[in-house]
């Protein structure tokens, strides 16, 4: 019953908020200098800080229950808000937008195009990561049995009705191409597209499964050009970003591959996941210094999965002299929701999370930024 009443309070919050635009979010670009971002009409410099919105408590994901279940997104929404967010990054599943090879889902789009408006009306912005197959069941069968090339053409064929879809809204803060992507490596060709599972969804996948006499940077360089261009043919004012794995925390002195000059020349700022090891923060943060090339530069993805609570707050105030936003994890449910559900360690860690966002808030939107 509390749930219900939850879920209809946030509706009729949206309402009113669809009577009221003045909250509505204005347009996000890099700054001129190109170090940091700003908002477009006001000039006043922007520090994305959200949550990444991928799943629920229950592990489903957002387009499991968003057309017959739209109450409880808002209802999210209007908690991500309320906790202090601006940003929400939005995970789409290649396999609920496109039907075909070349035919996206219209009522997928259409449920997008709402999406879309409700961030407008709750005045957030959208990071909306694109390509997703983390329910190995729900990747298409034809998707699957595609070779490299075909596949780029389907992946491009998503972007580009994701860019037609959203190109007019402000609330959008980006487009993200892909999340951690892989390649193979030189000296063997690989035989699955999906990779990186954890808890039953797949969270990276393969650009390509054999080189082929390419190098990894001509590959990756490649994809991210045939990417932008379809986004670019619809929409040239969103930013794009793709959300990269820090290699260099496993492979010391590895460099950044997409987010480098050579391969991400086309995108408009850096996206980084770090989960921090317990007692390893310096090193973490030695690690995000390299990802520091002259664009803007978002923590895309953090929790406290391998460190504590405490730690995961040394290393963002660590990295306020490298890293212009920070993105968590929200999964349906509040601070007051785990404090009455039954006890676990994995509700207790959550809880303490979105109460430490919610305390960190101010200070990341309001202190004046380390970072010139």
């Amino acid at each position: 019953m509390l749930h219900l009443i939850r879920h209809t309070v946030a509706s009729c919050l949206c309402a009113a908020l669809l009577a009221n635009a003045a909250g509505a979010p204005d347009w996000i670009r890099p700054s001129p200098d190109g170090r940091h971002f700003v908002a477009a009409v006001s000039g006043a410099r922007f520090t994305p800080w959200g949550f990444n919105y991928d799943h629920d408590a229950a592990g489903r994901l957002l387009e499991d229950y968003w057309t017959t279940e739209w109450p409880t997104v808002v209802a999210d929404f209007q908690e991500m808000k309320a906790l202090g967010a601006n940003v929400v990054r939005i995970h789409l599943q290649l396999g609920k937008f496109m039907q075909a090879p070349r035919e996206p889902n219209a009522e997928a789009l259409a449920q997008l195009r709402r999406l879309v408006r409700l961030a407008e009306d709750t005045g957030l912005h959208l990071d909306l990561t694109g390509l997703g197959c983390y329910h190995q069941q729900d990747v298409p069968a034809w998707f699957v049995a595609m070779g490299e090339a075909q596949r780029w053409e389907v992946q491009a064929a998503f972007w580009a009705a994701i860019a037609q879809t959203c190109a007019a809204s402000p609330a959008v803060f980006c487009y993200d191409l892909i999340n951690e992507p892989l390649l193979p490596g030189a000296r063997k060709a690989e035989t699955q597209w999906l990779a990186g599972e954890l808890g039953g969804k797949f969270f990276m996948q393969r650009l390509a499964l054999d080189l082929a006499g390419r190098t990894p940077a001509m590959v990756a360089r490649a994809w991210v050009e045939k990417m932008t261009k379809a986004i670019r043919a619809h929409d040239a004012r969103h930013m794009i970003t793709l959300g990269e794995v820090p290699w260099n925390l496993a492979f010391p002195g590895a460099k950044p591959l997409f987010s480098s000059p050579e391969v991400g020349g086309t995108l408009d700022f850096v996206s980084v996941h770090f989960y921090p090891q317990a007692g390893e923060v310096d090193k973490a943060l030695a690690a995000l210094a390299a990802f520091e090339l002259g664009k803007p530069l978002v923590v895309e993805e953090m929790f406290p999965l391998r460190c504590s609570l405490e730690e995961l707050g040394a290393f963002v105030d660590g990295s306020r002299a490298i890293a212009d936003g920070w993105i968590g994890f929200y999964w349906g449910q509040t601070i007051d929701d785990y404090a009455r559900a039954q006890p676990s360690m994995a509700g207790a860690i959550t809880r303490a999370w979105l109460e430490f966002f919610r305390a960190k808030t101010p200070e990341i939107l309001n202190a004046t930024p380390r970072r010139p």
